[in-house]
């Protein structure tokens, strides 16, 4: 008779340590699905983050004017116009997206001219023929010298800089805008923010004493991100012609900044794009027990594969903008 031997001590070990492994593991499991249902739970996560709304950028102005004739998805404005017709709406859904997620402060030399109005063409949305140059964009009216209330949507909340810029005198709007055609006249560092975040009513502001100037310009705007290398970058078609910030060029004619901002109020924006990549830190991070666990794991384990993976699979729901869809609610703008 054969009496069976007690397995080594090293065995048990091991056998020990791959029940414990196996444990964690199922946990990973467990936190991997939270981390999915953490994203499915946020509501209103945006795909970008700002332009400016005060003067009006093009982008802006021209979903004002695509909200004002929603029933044929096309703005009246020529401009506006021949922009949706060469790259669709969807650039003006997401009029607040013109970025460049790795630009890192970057202007001159990096963004080339001629494409200073779509993120140097680095944007996940085609805003290309918003570089165009021509003189009938929509337009704010405004006077030399006069002090004026910078607004600059906050969809998204960042630290960072906001470098302003005007066009030098003698500028002229039938040309391709290059940095050697910009004047830098104020750098403003975390501005205040009035409303909140991720609605179009929420915005920074400062005050702005305007250059002297005569005939159609343009304010160019790059927000530099301080905790990230995402920059944001904006045109906004101006003219000194003594205006007190009416715009003209939209369907229904001249209009307040505030009758502006009134258009299509009440209205979602259920066809702006998911939360794009590069953006998945505006998702809760539910996955801390997995890239914790990934850590700890012997790169030689058997398991070590599997915690990758569910760590990967936990990196792509928190950045999966593909499953959410943008859904605000905009509140009355004053008339």
């Amino acid at each position: 008779m054969t009496i069976p031997r007690s397995p080594a001590p090293a065995r048990v070990r091991s056998r020990l340590r791959d029940s414990a492994r196996a444990r964690r593991l199922a946990s990973l499991v467990g936190a991997t699905g939270l981390a999915a249902a953490a994203v499915l739970a946020v509501p209103g996560t945006a795909a970008a983050h700002g332009v400016a709304m005060v003067p009006g950028s093009r982008t802006y102005l021209c979903y004002k004017d695509l909200l004002a004739n929603s029933s044929t998805q096309m703005p009246t404005n020529p401009a506006c116009k021949a922009a949706v017709q060469e790259a669709g709406t969807t650039p003006l859904y997401n009029w607040f997206a013109v970025l460049d997620s790795n630009a890192g402060g970057r202007g001159e030399g990096y963004v080339e001219d001629g494409t200073l109005c779509s993120a140097g063409d680095r944007s996940p949305y085609d805003f290309a023929p918003y570089n165009a140059a021509r003189t009938d964009w929509p337009v704010t009216h405004l006077t030399s010298g006069a002090d004026i209330e910078m607004n600059y949507s906050n969809w998204a909340h960042h630290p960072g800089t906001f470098k302003v810029y005007v066009t030098k005198e003698g500028f002229d709007p039938e040309q391709p805008l290059g940095w050697h055609d910009l004047e830098n006249i104020k750098t403003v560092q975390n501005p205040p923010q009035n409303g909140g975040p991720g609605s179009e009513a929420g915005h920074y502001y400062w005050d702005l004493q305007l250059p002297e100037r005569t005939g159609k310009h343009i304010l160019f705007v790059q927000w530099i991100r301080s905790d990230s290398q995402e920059n944001f970058f904006s045109c906004s078609d101006v003219v000194f012609d003594g205006g007190n910030g009416e715009v003209t060029g939209l369907t229904g004619g001249e209009k307040s900044a505030a009758a502006v901002n009134s258009i299509g109020a009440g209205k979602e924006n259920d066809k702006a794009d998911a939360v794009h990549e590069g953006h998945q830190e505006h998702a809760p991070d539910a996955t801390p027990a997995i890239q914790h666990a990934a850590a700890d794991s012997p790169a030689n384990s058997s398991g070590a594969g599997l915690v990758g993976a569910l760590a990967g699979a936990g990196a792509v729901i928190l950045a999966g903008g593909t499953i959410l869809r943008l859904r605000h609610r905009r509140p009355n703008a004053e008339q």
